[in-house]
């Protein structure tokens, strides 16, 4: 009978350890509270907040310096000066809270400037050597095209003089270079191979100044106008000039 009115316990594995943890953590909390209730505010916790008050409120009679302003006619909320031209509301005061000697935002302040200044010189620099870079390149790309379109004038004027040499039974260029596909003989001789040499130091440009000169003078002969005038007087009468450049 006794055995049937004892109240049943829960022996299942495990929930007595649950419930002891979940007790700790409970009473963890309510401790953690009740410090906070009563913790004991720091001293410059207690300074700023007297400060703060003491700010936010005007002074009073019993201030010596408001006294003194009142005795010369000042009035509470009356700007400053003779005629009210001054400030109405006090210079506020900055409390430096932090370890740093005096000037030293000043200095952090001027040293972030020269940075950016820095920074700024640097992207400038940049982009001047992006400018030059870029001219550079088309400049090369000019100066190739250029030289391009003098080979291909020199290898026409080659074609030409070589065309219109042949028409007038000449078999020998008068310079190994006016062909461009000069005969090869077998045996040079020291006068031939002295001419390969002055040719070969010749640029393109005066390749084809020379060779154009030549078929004019002895062919009446335009590259650029693709004509072979009737003499030299027609030439010089219906031809714009002796370069590309006249032509165009």
């Amino acid at each position: 009978y006794l055995l049937e009115l004892t109240p049943r316990q829960d022996v299942r594995p495990g929930l007595p350890m649950v419930r002891r943890v979940k007790e700790a953590i409970q009473k963890e909390e309510k401790q953690r509270e009740a410090n906070e209730k009563n913790r004991q505010k720091s001293i410059k916790e207690e300074e700023k907040e007297r400060r703060d008050l003491v700010l936010k409120s005007a002074l009073g009679n019993e201030n010596k310096g408001f006294a003194l302003l009142q005795k010369m006619g000042y009035k509470s909320g009356q700007a400053l000066g003779k005629s009210g031209e001054g400030i109405v509301e006090p210079i506020p005061l900055n409390i430096k809270t932090g370890l740093s000697g005096l000037g030293h935002e000043e200095l952090k302040k001027r040293k972030a400037e020269e940075k950016l200044e820095n920074y700024r010189q640097k992207l400038h620099m940049k982009k001047q050597a992006n400018e030059q870079a870029a001219d550079q390149f088309r400049i090369r790309f000019k100066n190739k095209q250029e030289e391009l379109k003098m080979e291909g004038d020199l290898r026409k004027s080659q074609r030409a003089c070589q065309q219109l040499d042949m028409q007038k039974d000449i078999e020998v260029p008068k310079e190994t270079w006016f062909w461009i596909e000069p005969e090869e003989e077998d045996k040079k001789d020291e006068e031939d191979k002295e001419d390969e040499c002055t040719s070969s130091n010749l640029s393109v440009s005066e390749k084809l100044h020379i060779l154009t000169a030549y078929l004019r003078k002895e062919h009446f002969y335009c590259i650029w106008c693709g004509t072979t005038y009737e003499d030299s007087e027609d030439l010089s009468s219906n031809c714009p000039g002796d370069s590309a450049a006249d032509h165009d």
